[in-house]
């Protein structure tokens, strides 16, 4: 697999200040370190087999590792300390099992329900602030930011429409100045959505493909 290093620079000049997050469910060990000497190191798994693997051949990198997949509760235990960020957050039963097995702080986006799709994840709009509010129980738990994926479609008002609610909604939250939910950062956009996401304000983009020349 050949990373497309054009790519990559076109994503950091449109936008130097955005962390990508590369989304690496099908590349292997040694194209990740690739990625990292491009200065890519943030790396995202939505398996928590993958990732413990992968970080097991990586160990003497400094990488940042996110899951970026729906964590069930029975995994949390085997992956949680594995982990710096956690993308999916969507349930107070979650939280739970991090308070439990996290030794320490675990920065957490909250996933937010943006798109009509019902086959995806996250709370709804509505049930957020108080969700939020309500991780203040949770000492492992720090509330960085939200997570949401805009729906899969060409209409791009769609998708400015889903993206611009996230955006309102961290404001919001962030504005609360809850200290254990700072709500700083959002991760949105992937590679069919990115230029939209950077320009409604993303802080992390979840790429995948898009970093790779033979997967387009």
């Amino acid at each position: 697999m050949n990373i497309d290093i054009d790519r990559i620079k076109k994503i950091r000049n449109i936008a130097p200040e955005v962390t990508i997050v590369a989304a690496t469910k099908t590349v292997e060990p040694d194209t990740i370190r690739g990625l990292v000497d491009l200065g890519i190191t943030d790396i995202g798994e939505n398996r928590t087999t993958e990732l413990q693997r992968k970080k097991a051949k990586l160990k003497d990198l400094d990488i940042d590792w996110h899951f970026l997949g729906s964590l069930q509760s029975n995994k949390v235990k085997s992956i949680i300390n594995e982990i710096d960020w956690l993308h999916s957050l969507d349930r107070e039963s979650l939280a739970k099992e991090i308070q439990n097995y996290r030794l320490g702080k675990l920065k957490c986006f909250v996933e937010v329900h943006i798109s009509p799709e019902p086959s995806k994840a996250g709370l709804s709009v509505e049930m957020v602030v108080d969700f939020c509010k309500n991780m203040v129980k949770y000492d492992k738990i720090v509330i960085v930011g939200l997570m949401g994926m805009a729906p899969l479609t060409k209409d791009q008002d769609r998708i400015k429409y889903s993206f611009q609610k996230l955006y309102d909604l961290r404001t919001q939250i962030r504005n609360l100045q809850l200290p254990h939910a700072p709500c700083e950062f959002l991760s949105m956009g992937m590679t069919n959505d990115y230029e939209i996401a950077i320009a409604l304000g993303a802080t992390h983009l979840r790429l995948g493909r898009i970093l790779f020349r033979n997967e387009e």
